[in-house]
C-alpha cells in the first residue's frame, strides 16, 4: 500500500494501537516486578505467582512484537525480509496461544487452592508449584508446534497485492498453505480452545460454588454476632473470576472480527489494527486487575498490623 494514500482514519487507530501498547507493557512490567520479588523474597510464595510471572512475560513480548506489526503497518520502518516477517508473526502467535493455555492454568492452579481439605483437589495443594513448572514446559512445547504453521505461511510481499494473500503488515502476508496442512492446524487449535475453555468453565464453575458456600457461612456468622473475615484466598478467587469473565468476552470479540476478517479476506490495514486492538484488550487490562487486586490486599494487610 502506497504511504501517500492511506486513509485519515489510520491516525486514530494508529494512535490507540499504540497506546494501547504503551499501557499494556507498562501494566506488565509493574505487574512481573510485584511478583517476581513475590516468588524470591517470600519465604513460602504462592503456586500462582509463578504462573501471573509467566503471563505478565508472555503478554510484555505479545505487545512487543505487537508494536513491531503496527510499526510495519504504518510504513514507518524499513520493509522486511522473509526471516524477520516469519520470526515476528510467528512470536506473536505463540505468545497469544501461551497467553490463552496460561489463563486456564491460573484459574485451575486457583481452584486447587480453593479446594476444602476433604476435596479430591486437596491433594494437589503442596504439589502444585511443581506441577505448574511441568505445565509451563508443556505448554511451550504444544504452542511452539502448533504455531509452526505460520514459519510456512508467513511470506515477505513488499509492494505486492494479490487476492490469494491475506495482508498482515506492509511487509508479509500470508499465503495459503495444503489442505492437508490447514486441516490439521484447524484441529490442533479446535482442540486446544475447547479444552482450555472447558477446563475454565470448570474450575470456574467450581469457584462460584465454593464461593457460594463461603457467604452462606458468612451469613450464618452474622447471625450469631461473630466477625467474618474474608481469607486472601477468596478475594484472589473473586480476582480470577472476574479476569476469567474479562478474557472469554474479549476472546469472543476477537473471534468475531478475526472471523469477519477471514471471510471476507479483506486486506483492510485499518481492520486488521482494529482486530489486533480487540485481541490484545485481554493483556492490557488484565494485569492492571491483577495490580489493583494486590494494592487492596497490601493495604488491608496494613490495617490488621495497625490494629495489632
Amino acid at each position: 500500500m502506497n504511504k501517500n494514500n492511506k486513509p485519515s482514519s489510520f491516525i486514530d487507530v494508529r494512535n490507540a494501537s499504540f497506546s494501547e501498547i504503551g499501557i499494556g507493557i507498562t501494566a506488565n512490567a509493574i505487574l512481573l516486578i510485584v511478583h517476581v520479588n513475590s516468588l524470591f523474597l517470600k519465604h513460602r510464595p504462592k503456586p500462582t505467582d509463578l504462573i501471573i510471572v509467566h503471563l505478565a512475560l508472555i503478554h510484555i513480548v505479545m505487545l512487543l512484537t505487537m508494536g513491531f506489526m503496527t510499526a510495519d503497518i504504518f510504513g514507518s520502518q524499513k520493509l522486511w525480509d522473509d526471516i524477520k516477517c516469519k520470526s515476528v508473526i510467528y512470536m506473536y502467535r505463540l505468545m497469544r496461544g501461551l497467553s490463552f493455555c496460561t489463563t486456564c492454568l491460573l484459574s485451575v492452579t486457583q481452584a486447587i487452592i480453593l479446594s476444602p481439605r476433604s476435596s479430591y483437589l486437596a491433594k494437589f495443594k503442596h504439589k502444585s508449584s511443581h506441577q505448574n513448572m511441568y505445565s509451563i514446559f508443556f505448554l511451550w512445547v504444544f504452542n511452539t508446534a502448533i504455531n509452526s504453521n505460520f514459519l510456512i505461511s508467513t511470506i515477505a510481499t513488499p509492494n505486492v497485492t494479490s487476492a490469494c494473500l491475506l495482508f498482515v503488515t506492509e511487509s508479509c502476508s500470508l499465503c495459503p498453505v495444503s489442505y492437508f496442512f490447514r486441516y490439521i492446524y484447524f484441529a490442533l487449535v479446535a482442540f486446544q480452545e475447547v479444552s482450555m475453555m472447558g477446563l475454565m468453565a470448570l474450575s470456574s464453575g467450581y469457584m462460584v460454588i465454593l464461593l457460594y458456600q463461603h457467604k452462606r457461612q458468612t451469613q450464618h456468622l452474622h447471625s450469631t454476632n461473630l466477625s467474618p473475615k474474608t481469607s486472601p484466598e477468596k478475594k484472589a478467587t473473586t480476582t480470577i473470576l472476574l479476569l476469567m469473565s474479562f478474557f472469554v468476552v474479549m476472546y469472543f470479540l476477537d473471534f468475531i472480527v478475526s472471523s469477519s476478517s477471514r471471510m471476507l479476506w479483506n486486506n483492510d490495514p485499518v481492520r486488521l489494527c482494529v482486530q489486533m486492538i480487540v485481541g490484545n484488550g485481554y493483556a492490557t487490562i488484565s494485569p492492571l486487575l491483577l495490580i489493583s487486586t494486590k494494592r487492596q490486599k497490601s493495604k488491608d494487610d496494613n490495617k490488621c498490623v495497625i490494629f495489632l
